[in-house]
């Protein structure tokens, strides 16, 4: 127990026998400790530097984003299409792009940059939700990792690795906003209603919050858009007796996934016939029916990176709409790939 103590009160810079006597506040943990000593050997002199603790710096990124939302001007309601029946619900799958990734042919067998990131990305969109059946409600699902990084730094959040990357943090975001702005409105000017969800991923925990909040505020005004406001990881939807259902595919393996959705969103799973849950996150397809659940894993359309070329991680791009009906669950898929683009 003391040692625990000893232990505790160091990490807040407390800890008599190094002459370390300035503790920081329980919000804090020391960032480092300097002492000036004179030639007897006294102390003359300390510095103490501090730094948030994860959970608080979480908070302060959350109220960060909350202050920010508050300045954005909101966008004019937009004028909505000929009202079509509600029997069908378009779910427009977006994950692991990876924007500002930065990719070399001659080591990858294929180019990405920020560029080719936004004009794959909006093509690819622009065709499948034209190409899609009409139906009143539609579901923008951004499962995650959008943003190839989180920070200034070009690191991984989680383990700090090096990442290959174009561009700095602010031309990423850039990027990012511009293109799902031009997805969302293209999709309510199809579709009577629109939810839009930012989901939780790894490489970009921090940046899907602040999309939340963004976009929450950005449609504030707009009656026919709902931009999914939770911080729990796993998401959920009932369309009549269909259960569609969304999570990044980084927190739990696919084959727990359906007891998983059936516990969290009982009410859901106990009024439905058919279920689904979209998962991104491994960068290629799969799908397999469970008891009572199908887990479809989602390509991407981003190229692969240096790290995933010499993992030989290899597989097709692609992007999916699926179609359900409230009574049959899945009735339509529309696939597009970027070499559909040229």
């Amino acid at each position: 127990s003391m040692a625990r103590l000893r232990s505790s009160a160091q990490k807040q810079g407390y800890s008599p026998e190094y002459e370390w006597r300035n503790p920081v506040p329980d919000t804090h943990v020391a960032k480092g400790v300097s002492t000036y000593y004179d030639a007897e050997g006294k102390v003359r002199g300390q510095w103490v530097k501090a730094d948030l603790k994860a959970g608080e710096q979480l908070a302060a990124m959350k109220a960060a984003a909350a202050a920010m939302a508050e300045e954005i001007p909101r966008a004019p309601p937009i004028e909505g299409p000929i009202p079509v029946g509600d029997e069908l619900l378009n779910v427009y799958v977006l994950t692991d792009v990876h924007i500002g990734a930065l990719c070399w042919a001659k080591e990858t067998g294929e180019d990405w940059d920020l560029a080719i990131a936004e004009k794959t990305l909006w093509g690819c969109f622009e065709k499948m939700i034209q190409s899609a059946p009409d139906a009143r409600h539609a579901y923008i699902a951004q499962l995650g990792d959008l943003l190839h990084s989180d920070s200034m730094k070009a690191l991984t959040p989680a383990s700090g690795h090096l990442l290959d990357q174009d561009g700095r943090f602010p031309k990423l975001v850039g990027v990012a906003i511009r293109v799902l702005r031009r997805i969302v409105n293209l999709a309510l000017a199809k579709h009577d209603r629109v939810t839009v969800l930012m989901a939780d991923a790894n490489h970009d925990p921090v940046s899907g919050m602040w999309l939340r909040a963004m976009f929450r505020a950005l449609y504030e005004n707009e009656p026919r858009i709902e931009v999914v406001d939770s911080e729990f990881p796993y998401y959920g939807h009932q369309h009549g007796e269909t259960m569609v259902c969304f999570h990044h595919g980084h927190l739990a393996k696919k084959e727990a996934l359906p007891l998983l959705f059936a516990t969290a969103f009982s009410k859901i799973w106990g009024a439905t016939t058919h279920r689904v849950v979209h998962v991104g996150h491994m960068h290629h397809t799969d799908e397999k029916e469970h008891n009572g659940m199908t887990v479809f894993q989602h390509p991407t359309i981003a190229a692969k990176d240096a790290y995933a070329a010499r993992g030989g991680w290899l597989a097709q791009r692609a992007a999916n709409c699926v179609t359900y009906h409230k009574k049959h669950g899945e009735v339509s898929r529309i696939k597009v790939r970027p070499e559909m683009l040229t």
